[in-house]
């Protein structure tokens, strides 16, 4: 049983939606966001109609979390044979004066996960492939790493102690450890397995009193169609592989005629959250052509 409650209201329209031309004319989701100086930043997933480029990355700011103005051009574009067809997928934290993004790079045939680095959200330093090379697993080809959600606090004790932890994979989810956040290395065993199609991390964890917090996609096929839901699941302090609970209830479903179609259908995809006036602001790709917008948080069962 989940020790927390979760409760999430859906803002019923996106807080982005494609512009009319230009880089992000045909669909914009799957955003990271964070705080700085005082405004909310949305780094967000970009397509061009007609472009075959799955991905570019383009930022747009807030004062209150929900009306964005976009910058003109993207802030990253493809540039390496790795992620020729695509920069997709970002989720961002921040750690002393650096942020740090993972994001996915793809060639045509395989997703890696990407590490590069900023200092203003503006102007990013790639730092190549994480994982040279990952063996292949059910569903996906070799080298395939795809996301990463990194903890941004080091580990005070276990077998990690020291490092950083990073949640990253979308076929599983596996576990891995970095002592300067750029160089990894990854847990071979899964330390979570999908009850459906597939499990993907989502926004960065969150330690709590109770253990590692992690939001995160499902995917299940249903009625000849594949959906995606957002969960939540709770890790061990003392060893982030040990899995404690996952939700059995998801937090967020596609509901509105927004989530239900679009460049893919029935899709909420949560990859950023911010506290945000005291409550949680969740943001998702609503059927990867819209970003939608949630609020609330969660709060401990029987509190």
């Amino acid at each position: 049983m989940s020790p927390y409650e979760f409760r999430f209201e859906k803002l019923p329209k996106p807080v982005l939606s494609p512009s009319d031309e230009g880089f992000d004319s045909k669909n914009v989701y799957n955003p990271a966001v964070v705080k700085r100086r005082g405004k909310v930043v949305m780094l967000y997933r970009a397509e061009a109609k007609g472009e075959e480029i799955t991905g570019k990355i383009g930022l747009a700011l807030s004062e209150d979390g929900i009306n964005f103005i976009r910058h003109p051009e993207p802030v990253m574009e493809p540039e390496y044979e790795w992620e020729s067809l695509g920069v997709e997928d970002p989720r961002v934290v921040r750690v002393g004066k650096t942020y740090y993004m993972t994001y996915t790079g793809y060639d045509g045939r395989t997703a890696r996960l990407c590490i590069a680095t900023s200092k203003n959200l503006l102007n990013w330093k790639k730092h190549g492939v994480v994982f040279e090379e990952f063996p292949a697993q059910k569903n996906t080809t070799e080298n395939w790493t795809k996301s990463g959600a990194i903890l941004t606090e080091k580990m005070k004790s276990g077998p990690f102690k020291g490092h950083y932890i990073m949640y990253f994979g979308d076929s599983n989810v596996w576990l891995a450890h970095s002592k300067d956040l750029i160089h990894w290395e990854y847990e071979r065993e899964p330390v979570m397995r999908p009850r459906g199609h597939l499990v993907e991390p989502g926004p960065a964890p969150i330690l709590t009193e109770d253990g590692i917090l992690l939001i995160h996609s499902e995917a299940f096929h249903e009625d000849g169609k594949l959906v995606y839901y957002t969960h939540a699941a709770l890790f061990d302090l003392e060893d982030p592989r040990r899995l404690i609970w996952r939700t059995e209830k998801p937090i967020l479903r596609p509901t509105f005629d927004w989530e239900l179609h679009g460049w893919v259908d029935n899709v909420v995809f949560a990859e950023a959250m911010i506290e945000h006036d005291g409550k949680r602001y969740l943001y998702y790709g609503g059927a990867d052509r819209y970003v939608g917008l949630a609020i609330g948080g969660w709060r401990r069962e029987g509190v």
